[in-house]
C-alpha cells in the first residue's frame, strides 16, 4: 500500500512539473490533466482504504481489550485475592468435595476417552517403539493434554470476563473450592488412623488402597502408617498449597488449571509400557507447575516442626528421590515430624526400592494425625502470610495515594 501511494505521488508531482514548464500543446495539457486526476484518485483511494483498515483494527483491539481485561478480572488485587483465598479455604473445610456427581469424574472419563483415541500404541511394547514413534506418542500426549486442560480454563476465563465484578469474585471462590482438597485429604486419612488404632488391619488396608497406588494387601501397621503419612505430605502440596499458589498468581482459572493438570499427571504420568511416552507431557508439565510450590511447601513444613532436621533431610535426601518435587516435600515433612519414611514399597506387584526419607522412628497410627496437624499449621502460615501481604499492600497504597 505504501509503494502504491509513493507511485501515485510521483505521478502527481511529475504532472505538476510538466504543467509548470510551459507546455503549450493542448493534447499534452489534456494528457497531463488526466494523469494528475488519476494520481489524485489513487491517493484518495489509498487513504480511504487505510481509514477503513484503521477503523477495523481499532474495533478489533477494543473488543479484545474488553474480552481480555485480565488485570481487572482474572488477576485480582492482592487484598481481594487474600479475602477470596480465605473464603475458598473456609468453604472447603465446611463442605468438602462434592459427594455425588463430582466434576472430576466427568473430566476423568473425558481424559480416558482422549487417551483411547490419541494413544495408538497403548498396547505396544516399549522396547519395539522407534525414536520417531516415541516422538509421535509424546506429541499425541501433549495434544491430548491441551485438549483436556485448555478448553475448560479458557471457558473459566471468558466467563469471568463477562460477569460483573461481584459475580466474578464468587466464581473465583467456587473454582478455588473445587480445586482444593484439604477437607477430602482429612476425610480419607483420619479413618485410616482410627482403624490402625483399633487394630483393624483389613479395614486400614482397604482405606489406604483408596488413596495410594501401592499394593496394600499384605501391608502391616507400619507400612500402612507410612503410606498414609507419605500421602498426607505429598498430597498436602498438590491438593492444598500448590493450588493456593496458583490461585494467588492467576485466580480461580489458575487453581482450576493446576487441579486439572495434576489430575492428568495422576492418570497418565506412569512409566508403564502404555503411558511411558504418551504421559510424558503430563508428567513434565506437572513437574514444571509444581516446582516452586513444592519448595514453598517444604519450607512451611520445616517451620512447623523440627526445623533443623527438616532442612537437613531436604538438603541431603531429596536429590536421591525420583520425583523432583515430591522429594523436597516428603523429606522436609519427614524430618519435621522426626519420622523414617521411604524404603521398599510394592507397586503393581513389583517391589520398588526407594531411598530413605527423614530421620527418626517408624510411623504409627498417631503419626497420621500428626501429619494432618502439620498440614493445618502450614496452611495457617500460608493464609497468615497472604493476609499480612494484603494489609501491607493496602497500607502502601494509602500512604502513596
Amino acid at each position: 500500500m505504501g509503494k502504491r501511494l509513493r507511485a501515485a505521488s510521483s505521478d502527481l508531482n511529475g504532472a505538476a512539473r510538466s504543467s509548470s514548464v510551459g507546455v503549450c500543446n493542448v493534447e499534452d495539457k489534456v494528457e497531463i490533466g488526466v494523469k494528475a486526476s488519476r494520481a489524485r484518485w489513487k491517493i484518495r483511494r489509498h487513504y480511504r482504504t487505510a481509514a477503513r483498515y484503521n477503523c477495523r483494527m481499532i474495533a478489533f483491539y477494543t473488543q479484545a481489550s474488553r474480552l481480555l481485561d485480565l488485570p481487572g478480572r482474572v488477576f485480582l488485587p492482592l487484598p481481594w485475592t487474600a479475602i477470596l483465598a480465605c473464603a475458598g479455604v473456609a468453604l472447603d473445610q465446611l463442605l468438602g468435595e462434592p459427594r455425588h456427581a463430582h466434576p472430576l469424574i466427568g473430566f476423568g472419563r473425558y481424559a480416558n476417552r482422549l487417551e483411547q483415541i490419541l494413544n495408538r500404541d497403548r498396547l505396544a511394547c516399549v522396547a519395539t517403539t522407534s525414536s520417531w514413534r516415541a516422538f509421535g506418542l509424546r506429541l499425541a500426549g501433549l495434544s491430548a493434554w491441551m485438549l483436556a486442560v485448555i478448553p475448560w480454563v479458557a471457558l473459566a476465563v471468558l466467563t469471568i470476563q463477562r460477569l460483573p465484578f461481584a459475580a466474578a469474585c464468587i466464581l473465583h471462590m467456587l473454582l478455588l473450592w473445587f480445586a482444593l482438597g484439604a477437607r477430602s485429604l482429612r476425610d480419607h486419612l483420619h479413618p485410616i488412623a482410627q482403624a490402625l488404632a483399633q487394630g483393624d488391619l483389613s479395614q486400614a488396608r482397604a482405606l489406604t488402597a483408596r488413596i495410594v497406588t501401592r499394593d496394600t494387601r499384605d501391608a502391616d501397621e507400619t507400612a500402612l502408617a507410612r503410606a498414609a503419612v507419605e500421602s498426607a505430605l505429598e498430597n498436602g502440596n498438590d491438593a492444598i498449597f500448590a493450588t493456593l499458589f496458583w490461585f494467588v498468581l492467576a485466580g480461580g482459572p489458575g487453581a482450576l488449571a493446576f487441579r486439572l493438570l495434576n489430575t492428568l499427571d495422576a492418570m497418565w504420568g506412569y512409566r508403564t509400557p502404555r503411558l511411558l511416552y504418551f504421559g510424558w507431557a503430563a508428567a513434565r508439565l506437572d513437574d514444571l507447575a509444581n516446582w516452586l510450590p513444592a519448595r514453598l511447601t517444604a519450607a512451611s513444613y520445616a517451620l512447623c516442626g523440627n526445623r533443623r532436621r527438616a532442612l537437613w533431610c531436604w538438603r541431603t535426601q531429596a536429590p536421591a528421590w525420583d520425583s523432583p518435587n515430591a522429594g523436597p516435600v516428603m523429606a522436609s515433612g519427614a524430618g519435621s515430624l522426626e519420622l523414617q519414611l521411604g524404603g521398599t514399597a510394592r507397586y503393581h506387584g513389583i517391589d520398588e526400592a526407594r531411598p530413605q526419607l527423614g530421620a527418626g522412628s517408624p510411623p504409627v497410627a498417631a503419626d497420621i494425625l500428626r501429619a494432618l496437624r502439620l498440614l493445618r499449621h502450614s496452611l495457617t502460615i500460608w493464609l497468615g502470610a497472604l493476609l499480612s501481604s494484603a494489609i501491607l499492600a493496602l497500607a502502601w497504597s494509602a500512604a502513596h495515594a
